[in-house]
């Protein structure tokens, strides 16, 4: 930062984005924390050495703006706060405050509106402005002093980011705002313009008043959807426009970040759990490091080696003998476990100390490793220990990995990622970054750190050993941590901890060997079902085309919508969220009860995921060493505690429809052999039964009955053999 300078935060935008994208932590009374934790970590990424001369957090007041008063259907469509949100925002408040950050919270108008006026008095005094939101409104503000910056993205706007994001710059905004209307607030705008008609507009006509008095030159149903909306334009731009002359009883001077109330930290940082946060404030007792609460979470140094000598892997090798529990990941090529080579193992058996064996990385200038074949033969025997006890972060895949390499890996106690979703199966992610934030209040090394993202990421085996080593430790390590806080949890709740023990631990090599095992299909009965299949497409195509009377792209909404809706004048049963007639598949269901070319782009679209997902799909996933397709199965994913299978989805294979049965014919059993299907008889209603002991329910049970039939004839009154 420069002198001068002034960082206005969007508290409002903060809270949202901290709420959608945290994990759902909550402290030991289980009060949810996510969102206090997230906003007060982005808060601090501004505040690490260098930061601003000065700084205010703003947020939105409870209760109604001066918009309101305006129009009443103001953000009339929003849902309320969800309760989980709501309670974190006083807490947020309080420690906000308690670290000497300025926090404004004005009533009777919106934080947008504080932060205009800020940055509108701060660029007077020549105070460069930075505000750090996603909101496109306060596009509307920007200058030569004013910019904007979206820390998720790191998007930075200046007067030409702008007018390159939006089309139009600063000055235009308001202008452009009225136009298109906003969904989120229930503006409304110009029925049928979007951003691109906007820009349009506003670049041939430069300002919207200029658009009013052209409007009667603008040909087509959207110059009559704007002479419709005249009389509403005056009420849109009141609603757009941000206030710059909210009464304020500082200025921006007085926005100076205090010292911190170390006490009043001391009593959140326990209630709430934070216990990072609080061992850095104990730790930072002299006056030198008092700024250390103002910069963001760092974790303990734990101890992590590299093993390069087979003198350090024997080393090793006899700690993990005399441990009682160990703790191991490999770093592979692939999440393909079929497909996996290992790159690097790493164990831990004591927190904070933990040790990775590069074994194949790859990349040039790469140092020599220890041979993979023969690190491999000395660790088979404590990896094959049945008495060795071992746990991990998603052992299946370590298990198949090891399969690879014809390493039955054994003695599988514990693993961090089971345990998790036994406490909380409805939790979002039980992954080891979300874990680890979560429990334990660490924020690991995620992948992406050391192997980039998207198009431009790396394999494992070309990260550099001194970025892998690290990385990986970490994995082996804090696995150790979290395991012995997620046992201890489990050992309160003993039902849980016997599901977890007896269900969820032995399934883990079951579920292995299935996956390994796979399925044969029959690839030639596919191709000739995708052939049928586009058979019947192009028949559909053509009586669409009929119905029609024109040809269209059946695949494209956009056209199916133009047919529809402008040319055949159907009925528009619901609009998208940018006030589009809808072409969703429940929108056509209804429409197909009166119209055949709804009905017959459904049939299309059905055929068109046949082939796409299974037909044509599926032979492309056999394996070339087994001849089989390898689905994976997860046991941390539904809330219920089903089983979801991925890579195919073998547990969605259509059985409704014909084609869907022809698709089930193609998977098949080796020769002289059967595939035998075993289903429950009825087992939630049998599970009903028992919790309620209704005797109708009991009885038709004790007798063999039809549940269905039983039911059928009690609710109507009638003998179960007129059924």
């Amino acid at each position: 930062m420069t002198d001068n300078t002034l960082v206005l935060v969007d508290g409002s935008y903060y809270l949202f984005r901290a709420y959608h994208a945290m994990p759902p932590l909550n402290n030991a009374s289980g009060e949810p924390t996510g969102v206090i934790f997230g906003v007060i970590n982005m808060i601090k990424k501004h505040l690490t050495e260098g930061g601003p001369d000065y700084f205010a957090v703003i947020f939105d007041a409870k209760g109604k703006t001066f918009r309101n008063d305006l129009y009443k259907d103001y953000k009339a469509n929003r849902p309320s706060m969800p309760d989980d949100l709501a309670v974190q925002i006083k807490p947020l408040h309080d420690l906000i405050r308690a670290l000497g950050i300025p926090l404004l919270v004005i009533d009777g108008v919106e934080a947008d509106d504080v932060i205009a006026t800020l940055a509108k008095q701060a660029a007077q005094r020549k105070i460069k402005t930075i505000v750090s939101t996603g909101d496109k409104d306060l596009a509307q503000i920007v200058n030569s002093r004013i910019h904007l910056l979206n820390t998720m993205n790191q998007v930075y706007l200046d007067i030409d980011g702008v007018e390159k994001k939006f089309g139009v710059p600063p000055e235009r905004i308001i202008d452009y705002l009225t136009l298109v209307g906003d969904s989120v607030d229930n503006v409304p705008g110009v029925p049928k313009v979007g951003p691109k008609t906007a820009v349009k507009w506003l670049n041939e006509y430069k300002t919207l008043d200029q658009i009013i008095n052209s409007a009667d030159q603008i040909k087509g149903k959207v110059g009559e959807n704007l002479r419709e909306f005249l009389p509403k334009i005056p009420l849109t731009k009141k609603l757009v426009t941000l206030r710059y002359d909210v009464e304020l009883d500082l200025n921006p001077e007085d926005l100076v970040i205090c010292e911190p109330d170390k006490v009043a930290l001391k009593k959140i940082y326990t209630y709430w759990n934070f216990t990072t946060w609080l061992k850095q404030l104990n730790e930072n007792t002299s006056e030198d490091k008092n700024t250390d609460d103002q910069k963001t979470l760092v974790k303990n140094e734990p101890k992590y080696e590299t093993i390069s000598t087979e003198k350090k892997l024997d080393e090793w090798i006899a700690k993990l003998k005399n441990s009682d529990l160990v703790a191991i990941d490999t770093e592979t090529t692939s999440l393909n476990y079929m497909m996996a080579e290992i790159v690097g193992i790493s164990f831990s058996v004591t927190a904070n100390h933990a040790a990775y064996v590069p074994l194949q990385h790859n990349y040039v200038g790469a140092p020599k490793q220890l041979s993979l074949k023969n690190t491999l033969n000395k660790l088979k025997p404590i990896l094959e220990d049945a008495t060795k006890r071992k746990v991990g972060q998603n052992l299946k895949y370590d298990q198949e990995v090891f399969a690879n390499y014809k390493i039955n890996l054994r003695g599988i106690e514990h693993d961090t990622m089971l345990a998790s979703y036994v406490l909380n199966s409805t939790a979002t992610r039980h992954n080891l970054d979300a874990l680890a934030l979560n429990y334990l209040n660490i924020k690991t090394i995620h992948y992406e750190d050391v192997a980039g993202k998207g198009a431009k990421q790396i394999s494992f085996n070309q990260v550099s050993i001194e970025e892998a080593a690290p990385y990986a430790c970490e994995d082996a390590e804090v696995v150790i941590k979290l395991n012995s806080v997620l046992t201890s949890k489990l050992k309160k709740i003993p039902s849980l901890e016997k599901i977890y023990r007896t269900i969820e631990i032995p399934l883990i090599p079951v579920l292995s060997r299935i996956e390994r095992n796979g399925v044969m299909i029959n690839s030639e009965m596919l191709a000739k079902q995708t052939k049928n299949l586009k058979n019947r497409m192009r028949e559909i195509e053509i009586g669409a085309h009929s119905l029609a009377k024109e040809s269209f792209n059946i695949s494209s909404p956009k056209q199916i919508q133009s047919v529809l809706y402008d040319k055949l004048n159907l009925p528009i049963l619901a609009k998208t969220p940018k006030g589009q007639p809808s072409t969703a598949e429940s929108v056509l269901q209804d429409l197909s009860e009166e119209y055949e070319l709804p009905k017959l782009i459904l049939e299309y679209r059905s055929m068109s995921k046949l082939c796409s997902t299974y037909t044509e799909k599926l032979p492309q996933m056999i394996n070339q060493k087994t001849g089989r397709v390898h689905t994976s199965y997860h046991q941390a994913v539904t809330a219920t505690g089903r089983l979801s299978s991925s890579d195919p989805n073998l547990q969605n294979i259509p059985i409704r429809t014909e084609e869907g049965r022809k698709i089930r014919q193609a998977f098949i059993a080796p020769k002289d052999h059967v595939i035998v299907a075993a289903d429950y008889s009825q087992i939630e209603l049998r599970i009903m039964a028992h919790l309620s002991k209704d005797k109708g329910l009991l009885n038709a049970f004790d007798q063999g009955l039809d549940i269905h039939k039983t039911t059928a004839a009690e609710v109507f009154a009638v003998a179960i053999n007129s059924v």
